[in-house]
């Protein structure tokens, strides 16, 4: 139930498809004789040089797949020269994420302006370089997935549950019971200005809020309150992207959350040109269906700054930790490297339309 909870999308997966999709409706156009050997992967970004040009997407509850799960993908993406932005629906308190070494913090938030300044007063005193508002989620999607294999939050103990995690006793023993054993019942501690509540609370659904009546002032308060960087995560629209470049936002998150909220959305990759036209000065980012290095090139070739990466890095944290996190951002960085000579570059900011050609309509760009 938790792998269908990590890969599983809203409704019908269209999103999910269309996300992987997209990338395969681009060929990309190499040069040759280009002398490729002093090529990088590291990258500028928010005013911080990072070793590639990817980082981990926000992962809510993945301490319940992997032991420690927020603290060893921190530890991972340090070790890699990546940023791994922390979930807000996560279950280790964001001082120690901020201690193994992460320093981006991803909100979910109400519309409330109260708990909106206390959640920032917290975040600002934990020492985060990079506060990121998800403004995809006004509602929670209809994940059908989740009833078929009996996933939920909170967390529902019953005869299926205890099956399930007695046919897998390598989570068993090595997630859930060492995670009770050390540190207790799990809770979510990161909505709040304070600990929120239990994986097991009835209670999980009402003390979120009302997300959906976040607006753009909200955005604004929070913009007058941080004095750090502030991304918008959940971006499809151009003109959305200009209204959070109007609210001072420093940069946006093109996403469909990974196909898990407005099933039949578009994916980023669809929309990225128009965005990437009208962005301005603001950092221009994309997450959805990016699997390999070549996906990352071709989403800097159309207009992106940064890509994130989810659902790979929590598998990896699941398996091996934070040496398998690192391991899995290596994997990607060399796969960048080596595409890069493939494609004739030596630096990524040379990337661009010229190096693509549409597979659906054979038109250059």
């Amino acid at each position: 139930m938790l792998y269908g909870f990590v890969a599983g999308a809203a409704e019908t997966s269209a999103s999910l498809r269309c996300n992987r999709a997209s990338f395969e409706r681009y060929a990309l156009v190499p040069r040759v004789l280009v002398d490729t050997g002093t090529r990088s992967t590291a990258t500028t970004l928010l005013g911080r040089r990072y070793a590639a040009p990817f980082g981990i997407a926000p992962l809510g509850a993945s301490a319940l797949c992997a032991y420690r799960g927020d603290v060893v993908l921190a530890q991972g993406a340090a070790a890699a020269g990546i940023p791994m932005i922390l979930s807000a629906s996560s279950l280790i308190p964001l001082e120690q994420v901020r201690e193994a070494g992460g320093d981006w913090y991803q909100a979910y938030l109400p519309g409330d302006g109260a708990r909106i300044e206390a959640l920032v007063a917290r975040v600002a005193a934990a020492g985060f370089h990079t506060l990121v508002l998800t403004a995809d989620v006004p509602v929670p999607a209809n994940r059908e997935n989740n009833v078929r294999n009996g996933f939920s939050l909170p967390v529902v103990p019953g005869p299926r549950l205890c099956w399930q995690a007695l046919t897998h006793p390598r989570w068993l023993m090595g997630t859930a019971l060492r995670t009770f054993v050390r540190h207790g019942m799990p809770h979510f501690e990161n909505m709040d200005a304070g600990r929120g509540p239990p994986i097991l609370s009835r209670n999980l659904v009402r003390e979120l809020g009302r997300r959906d009546g976040l607006t753009w002032e909200h955005l604004r308060q929070i913009r007058r309150q941080w004095s750090g960087k502030l991304i918008v995560k959940g971006i499809l629209s151009a003109a959305d992207a200009q209204l959070a470049s109007d609210c001072g936002a420093d940069g946006v998150i093109v996403s469909n959350h990974g196909g898990r909220q407005l099933d039949g959305a578009a994916s980023p990759l669809q929309v990225l040109p128009a965005i990437a036209a009208r962005k301005g000065a603001m950092a221009l980012m994309i997450d959805g269906g990016i699997r390999r290095g070549t996906d990352v090139l071709k989403a800097l070739a159309l207009g992106a700054d940064f890509v994130f990466v989810g659902r790979p890095f929590l598998y990896a944290a699941a398996l091996g930790g934070a040496a398998a996190v690192a391991g899995a951002a290596a994997l990607l960085a060399e796969e960048i490297l080596r595409d890069m000579a493939l494609l004739g570059i030596t630096q990524l900011g040379e990337l661009g339309p010229q190096h693509l050609q549409s597979v659906v309509t054979g038109v250059g760009g």
